[in-house]
């Protein structure tokens, strides 16, 4: 346990830090759930919204530094082109 009160701080910090990015990949998990469950049913309207959705959340956690930047982008390129190759069956 820390002694110095700025010790203390950065724990408190890292701790809301950790509970706000293991919320937001949880929730990140859940949109990309529902993506993979529209494009397995064929259901290319549903399917259209949680791209657009799972893109907007990607891109939000890239900016709050829960992931990186280009990781964002690759996961939101995959996504498309998997949406696009469902759209063309």
């Amino acid at each position: 346990m820390a002694n110095i009160k700025s010790a203390k701080k950065r724990i408190r910090v890292i701790e809301k830090k950790a509970n706000r990015n293991k919320r937001i990949k949880s929730h990140l998990k859940e949109v990309l759930k529902a993506f993979d469950l529209a494009i397995e049913e064929g259901d290319m309207e549903t399917a259209k919204e949680q791209l657009d959705l799972a893109e907007k959340k990607l891109m939000q956690a890239a900016s709050k530094g829960t992931i990186h930047k280009k990781a964002a982008s690759r996961k939101v390129s995959r996504l498309t082109k998997r949406f696009n190759q469902a759209q063309s069956e």
